[in-house]
């Protein structure tokens, strides 16, 4: 409530205009419609009391070794990248590169990362993350489909494929018509007729390694794309897919250096060869220059991003996993290649030690190991006698596979001790006592080497002086500090970016993140092994559930957009569940997100588009007639509430009830919910499902671009058809009155963890815990007051396009810049880029409405704040003035030329305007330097760089 308070106090109102402030915001229909009966504890708690409350839940988790494999490994995070990346708000704070003057930091950090990738998959072009292995396989699929331009719509599954990705992989082809055949294909297995693509797991998930050249040239024969699931750490030692033929490699770098989290978050990546780079999905860092020719990072082919093709977006995806990729990039920044090498060869000499001593204790013939080539990871065979030999592992610390009653699964990591190793021989009937000495790495080329000779390595990697200049600790800390200084973050002042609220991460909600009880567990250990992980997670599912007037809820998806597509996909179930095959329209109103559209397209949905009115609410003429039209076949509405042009819909039940009128569902997008908390629930508006963005309304940190949490929730009869997921932990439970849709039948996974990205809920958990229903109610009235003083402020110098009733806005408002450009010539972009010389980094650009800027002050900031940015912004309007009047050139003005840089100030000086005004406008004292000057988009995008560029480049 800092903000309102400061609001109140700061223009000499009591506290009593102040709720009138927000009373005459919110519609009366809507007011009756708050939180009843919820679990959530009226009064918070002190940080002291919650992180006690946390110690508890923390301490019913075990962690013991993790050997279980399938695609998660124990990793060792090197403490100066933990503490200078992962716990250091400079990092955690920032949001997503768009204005790339102010994050160039980040944009080196993610560009390492795609250079990384890229080196190891042995293809030119990566893109900068995506949310985790199992969905890159589905986006690697959709890729696939889009590249082969002739019939078929079957893909073939390798058999030894992660069962997870495979879970996801049925789940998303369905919706969209693909069929998938799984083949054997290290078994030599014939590949069906009229194939698009194909997906090779390398190594397998039994560990095995195999040549997959034929698979790969058996692919293309048949006129497909050859998509590689490869494991970075094995591609240290084994030939990279791309010289094998791969077209595109995806996977997760999750064991480069990030914790396991209970499965999240972590970033999955891709790589593609030359001619697929501009259908990669998601976001591509590529280099440009600035205005003085200057090498410079920016995110390139943004004309891919959903805001703009929305139902043509051939993705929904719009983040990327940014903190996680900086993380794991930097992990090869620290280690080198030399240095990731010798932690490949270190877990395979580990693995090939483990294999010894498990073929010695099975000696006397009541078991073997299978597999002759392997990497990390063993199957060992025990007939009838797989459940003793984990629970004795477990009895013993170590967490294994069980794959059936037959077969016990064993994966080695990076941080697996000898010790651990001997325990697992324990378990299998070895001795329990052992002499031996450390062990060295076992070379990859050594005759004895578990890796065949024509898949040894010999290529190098990394080779970027990036990868060979930073392996002190001093060295590393340096290089993170300048990075981190290149930026602009939370830590530097306000974001105020409309529709996706840059708010405080307070730093008692992201403690619990580092702590090893949460952040060493695997997500398929054992359910006894995780109880304090299932009770957080079973509260914080009723608790949104009774926040949102749902009854159940699904933690599952990794990012808003995958819970748009969960809550779609549970629609498309349910009318289906119903014999309504035809139910496929999907009504979107024109202001809405992008990726509202694209998620419907990826749910098997036809987008018809709804009007909206003068006033930025959803024209219910319009509406109707639209209903009217697609009667038969209306699966759905999407709306978001308040809108997405910053207003409450007074006419939202009337929305609502013609929908449901006509046969079809309500989605109510959750992006906004921080206008809304405490006061209406969606379910109670009339929505059957909803997605909520934990990044924004529950204050996850965007970390430059993710992670992010995208829940979603539903009413009862939908519950059936959230995600699920074979390997959840948590009891089934009944699907009428809240609770989790995580186990169960359900519809399957739409992520590759049970719980998604588990490792970051403790913050949401803290954050409501803290707050309680009245702190969360009255941190909604500090963002709807601290906007509506905003729209006050600025509509004194710029227009505010659209207001609701009584003239007020939600959370955010809508400054129209248009005359502005009218009446001087200046744009939207050079008010923007000037806004960085006032240190501020600029509000939404030209969403929804081309030519605006969207702000949303949140209720985070106070007075202070807001009035520096009123000021910025009337400042510029005069300098924008002055060029009309022609004190200043057209082409040559501060609004023009900004940002401007140290550099640019200590030439000489020939510009109608002081240095002073340039960099110090209006007496500006919080003052952000910007590392490069503006950069020209239009240049990166003709010449795709998108890879460390050699250091030729920048002494140019």
């Amino acid at each position: 409530m800092g903000a309102a308070l400061g609001l109140a106090e700061g223009r000499d109102e009591t506290a009593d205009a102040a709720d009138a402030v927000v009373d005459s915001a919110l519609p009366p229909a809507i007011r009756n419609l708050g939180t009843r009966g919820t679990t959530v504890p009226t009064a918070g708690a002190s940080e002291a009391e919650t992180l006690a409350e946390l110690r508890d839940l923390a301490a019913r988790n075990r962690v013991l070794t993790p050997m279980i494999g399938l695609g998660y490994s124990d990793t060792l995070t090197p403490s100066v990248i933990g503490r200078n990346v992962l716990e250091n708000p400079s990092w955690y704070t920032a949001y997503t590169p768009y204005q790339p003057e102010i994050s160039q930091g980040r944009l080196e950090a993610l560009l390492n990362f795609q250079t990384m990738v890229a080196d190891l998959a042995g293809l030119p072009t990566a893109n900068a993350s995506l949310l985790d292995e199992a969905t890159a396989a589905v986006e690697a699929m959709l890729l696939a489909r889009r590249a082969v331009k002739r019939s078929g719509e079957v893909f073939v599954v390798d058999a030894d494929v992660l069962p997870q990705t495979r879970a996801v992989l049925a789940v998303r082809a369905e919706a969209v018509g693909i069929e998938l055949v799984d083949v054997d294909l290290a078994g030599g297995e014939s590949l069906p007729a009229q194939i698009f693509g194909g997906l090779i797991q390398y190594p397998g998930a039994s560990g095995r390694v195999w040549d997959p050249r034929g698979a790969i040239d058996a692919m293309h024969a048949a006129g497909g794309q050859a998509v590689v699931a490869a494991d970075p750490l094995a591609l240290t030692l084994l030939t990279a897919p791309g010289e094998m033929g791969a077209d595109v490699v995806i996977g997760s770098t999750q064991r480069f250096g990030v914790p396991l989290g209970f499965g999240g978050p972590h970033a999955g990546y891709m790589v593609v060869r030359q001619g697929l780079e501009r259908q990669l999905p998601g976001r591509l860092v590529g280099v440009s220059k600035d205005a003085d020719g200057h090498l410079a990072y920016r995110l390139a082919l943004q004309t891919r991003e959903q805001h703009i093709r929305r139902e043509k977006a051939t993705s929904n995806i719009c983040t990327a996993q940014v903190l996680l990729a900086v993380m794991a990039g930097m992990y090869a920044v620290f280690h080198g290649p030399a240095g990731l090498r010798a932690i490949g060869e270190d877990v395979l000499g580990k693995t090939a030690l483990l294999c010894s001593w498990l073929v010695e204790a099975l000696a006397d013939g009541d078991g073997q190991v299978l597999e002759g080539a392997f990497f990390d990871t063993l199957r060992v065979r025990v007939p009838g006698r797989a459940d003793e030999i984990v629970a004795a592992a477990h009895d013993l610390g170590v967490q294994l596979l069980l794959v059936d009653g037959d077969t016990v699964g064993i994966s080695v990591g990076e941080a697996t001790t000898h010790t651990d190793l001997h325990r697992v021989a324990v378990a299998f009937g070895g001795p329990t006592e052992r002499a031996f000495a450390t062990v060295g790495h076992l070379p990859a080329g050594t005759q004895d080497s578990p890796v065949p000779a024509g898949l040894r390595r010999d290529v190098d990697y990394l080779q970027h002086p990036v990868f060979a200049d930073h392996h002190s600790e001093t060295a590393m800390m340096r290089y993170l500090k300048r990075l981190a200084d290149s930026d602009y973050a939370l830590d530097r002042g306000m974001i105020p970016l409309g529709s996706c609220t840059m708010k405080l991460n307070a730093a008692s909600a992201m403690a619990a993140i580092s702590w090893p009880e949460f952040s060493r567990i695997h997500p398929f250990a054992p359910a006894g092994d995780v109880g304090g992980y299932l009770e957080l997670i079973e509260q914080l599912e009723h608790w949104l559930a009774d926040l949102t007037g749902y009854d159940a809820v699904s933690l599952q998806p990794n990012a808003g957009s995958q819970g748009e597509l969960a809550g779609l996909l549970a629609i498309r179930g349910y009318h289906r569940s119903r014999g309504d095959l035809g139910r496929d329209v999907c009504l979107i109103p024109s202001s809405a997100h992008g990726t509202n559209a694209a998620s419907a397209v990826l749910a098997g949905m036809r987008v018809v588009v709804v009007a909206c009115d003068e006033r930025g609410n959803v024209d219910l003429g319009d509406l109707r007639a639209r209903i009217a039209e697609h009667r038969e076949t209306l699966s759905a509405l999407m709306i978001t509430y308040p809108s997405t042009h910053g207003v409450y819909e007074h006419d939202v039940l009337d929305i609502t009830a013609a929908v449901h009128e006509a046969g079809g569902q309500v989605y109510i997008d959750g992006a906004n919910l921080n206008a809304l908390l405490g006061h209406a629930r969606f379910g109670d508006l009339g929505g059957d499902v909803s997605h909520l963005n934990l990044h924004k309304t529950f204050a996850i940190p965007h970390g430059g671009g993710g992670p992010g949490v995208g829940p979603v929730a539903a009413k009862a009869h939908l519950a059936p058809f959230l995600p699920s997921h074979e390997r959840a932990q948590g009891p089934a439970r009944a699907t009428t009155g809240s609770g989790s849709a995580a186990a169960g039948a359900g519809a399957g996974p739409i992520a590759a963890a049970p719980y998604g990205s588990a490792g970051i809920l403790p913050i949401s958990w803290a954050y409501i815990r803290m707050l309680g229903l009245e702190g969360l109610t009255e941190a909604t009235d500090a963002a709807v007051l601290a906007a509506n003083y905003l729209a006050t402020r600025l509509g004194e110098h710029f227009p505010i396009l659209y207001t609701g009733e009584h003239g007020r806005v939600a959370h955010e408002c809508i400054v129209d810049l248009r005359p502005l450009k009218e009446a001087t010539g200046i744009t939207v972009d050079d008010v923007a880029k000037r806004l960085i010389d006032y240190g501020f980094h600029a509000p939404t650009m030209s969403f929804p409405v081309a030519g605006t800027l969207m702000v949303e002050p949140t209720e985070s900031e106070d007075l202070a704040e807001l009035d520096r940015f009123v000021a910025a912004m009337a400042s510029i309007k005069a300098e924008a003035d002055r060029v009309a009047a022609g004190v200043w050139p057209a082409q040559d003005n501060p609004l023009v030329n900004a940002p401007h840089t140290a550099a640019s100030i200590a030439t000489e000086w020939a510009h109608p305007y002081s240095r002073e005004v340039a960099v110090f406008p209006a007496g500006s004292t919080a003052k952000y330097w910007p590392p490069v000057r503006r950069i020209d988009q239009a240049h990166g995008d003709r010449n795709l760089m998108c890879s460390c560029p050699p250091i030729e480049a920048f002494s140019s």
